[in-house]
């Protein structure tokens, strides 16, 4: 009995997953969880009921009034109007035609697209159905490879998620308290490097097997100068101009990422309402959309900071570093590389945030204090910026990985008919290959991370 008593925050972490695996709703779970193991805890007399009234205060304090997640509802509402505004076929089919005498030029297209889009909307699952709705009758119509096709808008939908402004990255940033600001910039350069991969990827398969990615007919679109012209400004200053006012607003240090979500969804507005496309009817499905995704996110947050209080409380950080050590996994790199392993093993079953919201306070406390000082890393803002981008990276892979592939599902759901659950699986693991390449440099160069905030002083 006493060594169930001392290990009940382990148990409680077992339960969890059991619940999860199960199928009951993750909200539910992390909560419920949370208070039947207080409620264990209070019989075995490890925990104080009066702590019961300490869960609702961080709830309001952590949640409800915290500031810096003002920004996810606004960002969400941002991509749900971008979605229905017609900006994205302009710009597929301008990105076409600029790429039509490239190899593989539209799989070069669409990557590019899912990486302007990631910039404007950071909403996984509207990009994904964007892009297959938009690319992939095109794509199969030009004689694709179906599974080449797969993947690449599959991944290509899922740069949103690590390139700002990113929900996730917001979500991290509350959890690690760090600056949004700072995850935003650190984040830029592994995004982008991560879709310059997709793209050499795409150039090789082109170049070396051009069979799978047919071109684009010479003659296809504009045939004078003057046309092109008028269809890139058409096509690329909409979403260009919104990218600047909400990215630039924040690399300039004009407005917090929460004001920029503000600026976002006038500029989505303006854009929608400049296409023609906004209607009542449109602007009452963009907000019932994001409503929904709103509540999801923030249901799911309140079950964690029921969970984790009640985790930490029962003793759970240091029975996590207590179990570390006699695993043998005591200096920061090794337990770095288990925190990626185990991260990268639980997208294969589990959404990005409740990854992170079971992962992040259970490790988070044991990792502030390793030393990574030899690194180049010397100060703990610095060291969470880098490790919350590595997170991030890996926790993309989730959006890919079967059985739960998210990404896969929004796929196959958009366009059923087209594509098998065979071609979307094996379309996708050169890109799951690419995704954790980009972890490995980013884990071995935490500058990809650390740069572009040290050069803009986010570290002073």
């Amino acid at each position: 009995m006493t060594y169930l008593v001392d290990h009940l925050a382990i148990l409680m972490f077992v339960t969890l997953a059991g619940l999860i695996f199960v199928g009951f709703p993750v909200a539910f779970v992390l909560a419920g969880t949370g208070l039947a193991f207080g409620l264990l805890g209070w019989i075995f007399d490890v925990f104080n009921p009066l702590q019961f009234f300490n869960i609702l205060p961080r709830i309001w304090g952590g949640i409800a009034h915290n500031q810096v997640l003002v920004a996810v509802p606004m960002f969400i509402v941002m991509g749900t109007v971008l979605e229905r505004s017609g900006v994205a076929k302009q710009l597929l089919i301008c990105l076409q035609i600029l790429l039509r005498r490239t190899p593989a030029g539209l799989a070069l297209a669409v990557t590019l697209m899912g990486t302007i889009m990631a910039a404007t909307t950071g909403i996984v699952g509207a990009s994904v159905v964007m892009l297959a709705l938009i690319a992939l009758p095109t794509m199969v119509e030009r004689g694709y490879d179906k599974r080449l096709a797969a993947g690449t808008i599959a991944a290509s939908g899922t740069l949103g998620i690590l390139i700002p402004p990113s929900i996730m990255l917001i979500v991290i940033a509350d959890q690690i308290q760090v600056p949004v600001g700072t995850l935003f910039m650190g984040a830029m350069v592994p995004g982008l490097m991560l879709s310059a991969l997709y793209t050499v990827f795409i150039l090789m398969v082109g170049a070396l097997a051009p069979h799978r990615a047919p071109p684009l007919a010479s003659d296809a679109g504009p045939q004078t100068a003057v046309e092109l012209i008028v269809l890139v400004v058409k096509s690329l200053i909409a979403p260009s101009v919104l990218i600047l006012l909400v990215l630039g607003s924040i690399f300039l240090g004009w407005a917090t990422p929460t004001e920029a979500s503000g600026i976002g969804v006038i500029g989505a507005l303006a854009i929608a309402w400049m296409n023609r496309s906004l209607s009542r009817e449109a602007l009452w499905e963009a907000i019932d959309s994001a409503a929904l995704t709103n509540a999801m996110v923030f249901f799911v947050i309140m079950g964690a900071t029921v969970f984790s209080y009640v985790f930490r409380a029962l003793g759970g950080d240091d029975l996590v570093i207590d179990l570390l050590a006699a695993a043998g996994i005591r200096d920061g790199w090794s337990i770095l590389i288990f925190l990626m392993v185990l991260v990268f093993l639980m997208g294969f079953f589990f959404d990005w945030i409740e990854i992170i919201l079971i992962v992040l306070p259970i490790f988070a406390p044991v990792l502030q204090q390793v030393d990574f000082s030899q690194h180049g890393i010397a100060t703990t803002h610095a060291f969470l910026t880098w490790f919350a981008i590595s997170l991030s990276v890996i926790l993309q892979t989730s959006f890919l990985t079967p059985p739960f592939a998210i990404s896969l599902f929004f796929l196959k759901g958009a366009m059923p008919g087209v594509l098998t659950v065979k071609d979307t699986y094996i379309g996708v693991i050169p890109f799951v290959a690419i995704q954790l390449v980009a972890v490995a440099l980013v884990v071995a160069l935490p500058e990809l991370a650390l740069w572009l905030p040290r050069i803009l002083g986010y570290f002073d």
